[in-house]
């Protein structure tokens, strides 16, 4: 029998989150639904013993496994947990679970009622913005604005990572990528995978809801702003070219 829910959690040097309970959270709030489901673990290649620490922390838990990725990125590693998902439907979420999992009923309905994707949103009326610098918000909002004026027009936060997909919307789009689709990372580089993603949804005429949801922001220092933003701008420019070149048919 299929779950009815597939939770992905990608993971890179995660030691300290495992420490502090992020996934006892996940794991006590899936165990209180009545509805099947499995969590699906992808390390992306981690250099801090988050494997072995997940592999640990998984034993004697039915509903959970670990998929073993070298680092490639997190949009690789969410492609690897997507493609290995079971439930009719697939969720993505970060593990410092920035928003919470309980989050997940707020997109639920959406799907229920014909949505083929429900993503989580910072910024539309309703979501909630905790705790985060000014400068992390105005530097979102820059991003947002370029990405509509590029790429995806209606949709104002694409870069929350909580999306929810019907399996079959889920599969065809990862499959779909090409500018994240391949390739070896260096760096600890999250990425414009979701605006590649939203824009071939949006092209294959997928129906989307953006959904406010309450998101905390949580200090790392593996965000490079300068250097990230740039690389993500480029990006989407080749997410752009890309299609005009026939890329997403």
């Amino acid at each position: 029998m299929y779950p009815f829910l597939s939770i992905v959690i990608p993971s890179f040097n995660e030691s300290e989150n495992i420490a502090k309970g992020a996934l006892n959270e996940v794991d006590k709030y899936l165990s209180g639904q009545k509805y099947d489901w499995e969590t699906i673990l992808v390390d992306d290649g981690s250099t801090d013993g988050t494997l072995e620490d997940l592999q640990k922390w998984i034993n004697g838990k039915k509903h959970w496994r670990v998929i073993k990725n070298s680092h490639q990125g997190k949009a690789r590693a969410v492609k690897t947990g997507v493609l290995s998902a079971r439930g009719d439907l697939v969720l993505f979420t970060d593990f410092d679970q920035a928003t919470p999992l309980s989050e997940v009923e707020k997109l639920l309905p959406f799907l229920q009622k014909g949505y083929n994707v429900a993503i989580g949103s910072r910024e539309v009326k309703g979501s909630e913005r905790l705790g985060e610098p000014w400068y992390r918000h105005l530097m979102g909002k820059v991003f947002n604005f370029s990405v509509q004026t590029i790429a995806i027009g209606g949709i104002r936060d694409t870069q929350c990572g909580f999306k929810l997909f019907t399996n079959q919307a889920a599969k065809d789009l990862f499959n779909s990528l090409i500018v994240y689709g391949n390739g070896i990372e260096k760096q600890a580089f999250t990425g414009a995978f979701d605006v590649e993603l939203l824009y071939i949804a949006q092209k294959r005429d997928y129906k989307i809801a953006e959904v406010p949801v309450s998101w905390r922001h949580i200090k790392t220092n593996r965000v490079n702003p300068l250097r990230d933003s740039a690389r993500m701008f480029f990006d989407v420019i080749r997410i752009r070219m890309t299609d005009l070149f026939g890329g997403y048919r």
